[in-house]
This record gives C-alpha cells, sequence and structure tokens, in this order.
C-alpha cells in the first residue's frame, strides 16, 4: 500500500463514509488539531525515562484515546464509525488519575509558567494544543451536531496534561517557576 494516493492534491480530503470536504473544513481543522496534540503527546513520552513506565503508560492511553476522537470527528454525519467512542468512563479515569496525581504535589500557590523537564514542557505544549482543538471542536459544534461528551473530554484532557506536566517535572525533581507579576 502506497502512504500517497494523489486524492487531496486539490485541496479536498475524504471523510470516514465517504464524502469528500475542503482540507479548510472545521470538521479537518478540528481533528487535525487533535492529531497535533497526539504528536506533541508522543514527543512528552519520548522524553520520559524507563521509570516512568506508569506514566508512559497512563500517556499512552490518552493517546488512544485521541485517536478515537479523531476518527469521530473524521465520520460524516449519520456514518457508521467501528471505533468507539469516548464518554464519560474515559473522562471519570482522567479525573481520578488528576486526583491521584495531586496527592503528591504541592499546591499550588501562584500561576506557574509552563516548562520544567523536556517531557514537562512537551506536556504544557500539549495542553496548550489540546486547548486549541476544545475551541476548534465547540466551533465546528456550532455548525454540526456533536456529542457533548467531546467537549468534555477534551475540557478534562487539558486539566489532565496540566497536572501531568507538574507530576512529571515534580517526579524529575524540576523546580516550578513561578509567574512574577510585574
Amino acid at each position: 500500500m502506497k502512504i500517497y494516493t494523489k486524492s487531496g492534491d486539490t485541496g479536498e480530503t475524504s471523510l470516514w463514509g465517504g464524502s469528500r470536504v475542503s482540507k479548510s473544513h472545521p470538521r479537518v481543522r478540528t481533528y487535525g488539531t487533535v492529531d497535533e496534540a497526539n504528536c506533541c503527546l508522543g514527543v512528552a513520552i519520548a522524553h520520559l525515562p524507563a521509570e516512568g513506565s506508569e506514566t508512559i503508560a497512563r500517556l499512552t492511553r490518552v493517546q488512544n484515546e485521541l485517536f478515537q476522537v479523531g476518527s469521530e470527528l473524521a465520520t460524516q454525519a449519520g456514518a457508521k464509525n467501528a471505533c468507539p467512542f469516548v464518554g464519560l468512563i474515559e473522562i471519570e479515569l482522567l479525573e481520578k488519575e488528576i486526583d491521584s496525581m495531586e496527592t503528591v504535589l504541592p499546591q499550588l500557590q501562584n500561576f506557574i509558567l509552563p516548562g520544567g523537564s523536556p517531557a514537562g514542557s512537551a506536556l504544557h505544549l500539549s495542553r496548550t494544543v489540546i486547548r486549541r482543538a476544545e475551541r476548534e471542536c465547540v466551533e465546528f459544534g456550532s455548525h454540526e451536531p456533536i456529542r457533548p461528551e467531546l467537549v468534555q473530554y477534551l475540557n478534562r484532557l487539558s486539566d489532565y496534561l496540566f497536572v501531568s506536566a507538574r507530576f512529571v517535572n515534580f517526579k524529575m525533581k524540576c523546580p516550578e517557576t513561578k509567574w512574577v507579576h510585574p
């Protein structure tokens, strides 16, 4: 199978279900941003030490969930998608893991600057890309119906990635940089 099909050379792409849309369509922009966030997570995972295998496993699970989100967003209205949707179970798991990570983190007293270790920095970047995906999903949802769980999942995931960045930096003994009010 060749990786290139040339079918997108005119600026259109196929959705799951067969219809073709412009590559600038809000649907395509939204699932493209989800894909971008997934790539940022891959960078974060690549920077984690092997002893962070539990964190690697959690982030890899999130990468798989982002594929599910992208699959749903890439499916035209009315078409069947064999990929399961993310929903309340995945949202609640993110919340449970946020609560678990926060038990070992110092309580935030100030705003902090994104950064720290390479893995922590990549997680902060992932968080901002997920926030953009969330905004694009909301905008797309104003044109076509979407499940509210998609926005809820992306919203919770951005919180999860913020706490994950703090957690990774804490475990790697990288101090947080407080924002200094001018």
